[in-house]
């Protein structure tokens, strides 16, 4: 069988070692379901590298959150609202709705960019 590629296993949250196991269990978006494994199905990794390890997820949930936002925000623009004092809590009202939706998102690929792009010596290891 061919192994998958390393985007595939990031798109798909797939364990980064053996881009088979799956680093979450439950869906994305079903309350109280999503949860990390704490190992890989698979190859028996372990995820939490350390204590606090998934801590650093903040940060990318937190720059994730940022580039939604101002996406967000120039896309309620573009879509015809005007940018005046009025329209202050329209806005608002907007990017907090695109929060509350990208938050489950965030959570997942936050910790799925750290495991597979920010991870020193955690790489791909083909099964023989």
């Amino acid at each position: 069988m061919k192994p998958i590629s390393k985007l595939q296993a990031v798109v798909a949250c797939k364990c980064p070692r053996c881009r088979e196991g799956a680093i979450f269990s439950g869906r994305m978006y079903a309350f109280k379901a999503q949860g990390t494994n704490e190992f890989c199905p698979s190859c028996n990794l372990r995820f939490e590298r350390e204590p606090g390890f998934f801590y650093v997820a903040m940060f990318i949930s937190y720059a994730m959150n940022v580039a939604e936002m101002i996406t967000i925000s120039v896309a309620t623009y573009i879509l015809g609202v005007d940018l005046v004092y009025e329209n202050l809590w329209v806005y608002a009202g907007i990017i907090l709705a695109g929060v509350l939706l990208f938050a489950p998102f965030n959570y997942r690929y936050s910790r799925v960019f750290l495991l597979h792009w920010l991870t020193p010596g955690l790489g791909y290891v083909p099964k023989p």
